[in-house]
């Protein structure tokens, strides 16, 4: 068998996630049919991380084990003709041979997200289910003032969805930057792994503090309570991307 890796891009509207589930699409099921389409055979193919439903992906990083070895364009363009019946809110975007040895998921040395706000009283004409619509004016000032308290290795059981399988709650928060440029507000995440719904959970939360119903130092005391009744309402998964997966 011959280890592949690809890059993906996908749009998570009208997906169930990543992830095969029961109840709906996902991106994983479309990039195997895919595949079996492609080669005739049945093929796991790996992810690097499992976004949610309605989260999209810019640089999604997977794996898959391959009868035969592909040239990577011609493994790309082979997948993207077999995806475009299936599902067009997928695309591989690049591909090449890989080491037996990488694994998509666990030689992933950093995750990094970006959340896109659009802060503006207008409503959305073309970027609907692409960003978060906020209307009232938010302190991208003071939301990046709240979001440096949660730099750094912490119990993050504040921000913890309820259903989340990780083992521990301790994650190490690498970077948590927010920056306004006109009446977009975007905020970036980096960190080795991010617990179940972490991301969208801290964002929801610094919005509070951007408009006014909490004080910055409401999110520290909130991350230190460990409680997750503490933290602040969770963004919707429409204004998350995946943007990138990095490699030793």
């Amino acid at each position: 068998m011959a280890r592949h890796r690809l890059v993906v891009e996908y749009d998570g509207a009208g997906f169930v996630g990543w992830h095969r589930q029961a109840n709906g699409r996902s991106v994983q099921e479309a990039l195997e049919a895919a595949v079996r389409s492609l080669t005739g055979a049945e093929a796991h193919v790996q992810g690097a991380g499992r976004t949610d439903a309605g989260v999209h992906a810019i640089a999604q990083v997977a794996h898959v084990d391959l009868a035969a070895a592909w040239r990577g364009d011609k493994l790309r363009d082979a997948l993207n003709a077999h995806l475009r019946p299936i599902s067009g809110g997928v695309a591989v975007t690049a591909a090449e041979p890989a080491a037996e040895e990488f694994h998509a998921r666990h030689s992933a040395i950093r995750r990094r997200y970006v959340y896109r706000i659009a802060n503006r009283r207008a409503p959305l004409a073309l970027e609907r289910g692409r960003v978060w619509h906020v209307r009232a004016r938010l302190d991208a000032d003071a939301m990046g003032e709240a979001a440096r308290s949660l730099l750094g290795s912490h119990d993050f059981s504040t921000f913890r969805d309820a259903e989340c399988q990780a083992a521990s709650p301790v994650r190490t928060l690498d970077r948590l930057d927010v920056t306004r440029t006109g009446e977009e507000i975007v905020l970036r995440a980096e960190a080795r792994s991010f617990l179940h719904r972490q991301v969208r959970s801290m964002v929801g939360t610094l919005v509070e503090v951007g408009a006014g119903r909490w004080r910055v130092g409401d999110v520290a005391a909130a991350l230190e309570a460990r409680d997750r009744a503490r933290c602040g309402r969770v963004a919707p998964a429409e204004g998350l991307y995946l943007e990138g997966v990095d490699y030793a």
